[in-house]
């Protein structure tokens, strides 16, 4: 019998959200180009060689032990001593040649399923049939098993630096790495814990004043929570998801930062802007109050290992109800200022505190019937996550992008999220089918916007 192990509060928390319309589970698609030496069948060989490594090691050997009551109390993890390699790798094809266009589509299609909970939560497609002798790879794994980071990061382990490794083993077939016993620390002295508590009383006092500040703002930058106008980003949403990609050079979009005085993420807002902007005009439905954007800020310090939980949160204006691209870049530029200010001089304790406040108006969003009678606290998620320095090979194949997949639930029925790769900054946009239509179009629009704004520097 194998072992089992309780979820953590928060896992659970994941599976108790699962719903037929807000599917949680996260995903990455991956390209990638093959070497001059590549077989005609190399995918079949592939498929081949994973069938005969079928054992899989945690976290991948792992399902629900109660499977039909996702959010059992008593929920826990063990292992599948039935782990079926061929239900969770699986060997898809596009029409040759295949675009990006019909990848997308596929994809889409994939992300729009829910996760088998009779299984381990976690499927990884091997697409072939892209155009140059390419294929793709499409990672889905259920937030409650893995985090999305921590699952590429697992993933990764199946990828090398070297172009020359053609026998890396695949990820679910390597044994986990060993951990070092954390019962290291002494125990806390009474002066230490004093001291806590002093530290703990003083974050407090600051978050309550940051907020009051944020409520009662008189700096028409700074946005507070449910500021956000209705929208269509922001009804109820169905089971199928939309899924398009767009790929950025990094060096392009920093010499616009540059010349406008902002940052690389103030572009990524000023594209998403201009995109939704002429998407929603089109659909007669732009809103006279700007969007507004959620952004994840990450708070570790420089060369931190990661583990557990360490994301902020602020507002930031996304100036849709500015018609001049250049003016509009310029006031996401001040409003993104207005809000890392916030946080300036705050623990992190604090900035998680602040940034649960912040959040806190979007949990209306999910109480049954409340979708499009309460004001969104925020319009949608833009996350800008740093990726790989430099490339990354499968089996000789060089990955060309990285998308990420992301979650979109009742009230949010977008989410973009960006992802660096390299010297290019590759957009995922991840969304309702239903709530949000043409959603294909934010990609192509995203593009125009920055030869809009190059045009103009």
């Amino acid at each position: 019998m194998g072992t089992t192990k309780r979820l953590n509060p928060l896992d659970w928390t994941f599976l108790a959200a699962e719903t037929r319309e807000s599917m949680m589970h996260v995903g990455a698609l991956m390209s990638f180009s093959a070497p001059a030496d590549a077989p005609a069948h190399w995918l079949r060989g592939l498929m081949d060689e994973i069938r005969a490594q079928a054992r899989a090691y945690p976290p991948w050997n792992l399902k629900l032990r109660h499977p039909n009551f996702i959010a059992h109390p008593l929920q826990a993890w063990i292992e599948d001593e039935a782990f079926d390699v061929e239900y969770h790798i699986r060997r898809s094809a596009l029409p040759a040649p295949g675009d990006e266009r019909e990848l997308g589509i596929l994809v889409s299609r994939l992300h729009s399923h829910a996760i088998d909970f009779h299984r381990p939560p976690w499927e990884v497609h091997l697409i072939e049939g892209l155009e140059g002798g390419r294929f793709a790879m499409y990672f889905k794994v259920h937030h409650a098993l893995v985090d999305g980071y921590t699952g590429i990061q697992l993933l990764s382990r199946s990828l090398s630096h070297d172009p020359g490794e053609r026998d890396t083993p695949m990820f679910f077939a390597r044994k986990p790495p060993s951990r070092e016993s954390r019962d290291t620390n002494p125990p806390p002295t009474l002066e230490a814990l004093l001291a806590l508590v002093r530290e703990q009383l003083g974050t407090t006092r600051n978050v309550a004043k940051a907020l009051a500040h944020t409520l009662g703002k008189k700096n028409k930058d700074l946005v507070a929570p449910m500021q956000a106008p209705r929208s269509l980003l922001n009804r109820r949403i169905s089971r199928n998801r939309r899924f398009a990609t767009q790929q950025f050079p990094v060096d392009r979009l920093k010499a616009v930062a540059k010349q406008y005085d902002g940052t690389l993420n103030d572009i990524v807002l000023a594209l998403c802007a201009s995109a939704l902007r002429r998407l929603l005009l089109e659909l007669d439905a732009l809103p006279q109050r700007p969007l507004t954007a959620m952004l994840p800020v990450n708070i570790r310090p420089k060369g931190d290992p990661g583990g557990g939980n360490a994301v902020g949160a602020i507002l930031a204006s996304l100036a849709t109800d500015v018609a001049d691209p250049v003016e509009r870049l310029r006031r996401i530029i001040a409003s993104t200022r207005e809000a890392k200010a916030q946080l300036a001089g705050m623990t992190r304790a604090g900035i998680l505190q602040y940034s649960a406040l912040l959040m806190a108006p979007m949990l209306l969003s999910q109480i049954p019937g409340a979708v499009g009678r309460v004001r969104p606290a925020f319009n949608l998620v833009i996350s800008n996550v740093p990726g790989p320095t430099t490339p990354l090979y499968f089996r000789g194949f060089r990955m060309d992008a990285y998308y990420p997949l992301s979650i979109p639930f009742h009230g949010y029925g977008l989410n973009i999220t960006v992802v660096s790769y390299v010297d290019t900054l590759n957009f995922g946009f991840t969304g309702c089918r239903d709530t949000v239509p043409h959603l294909q179009r934010l990609a192509v629009y995203s593009r125009d916007a920055l030869a809009e704004l190059t045009a103009q520097s």
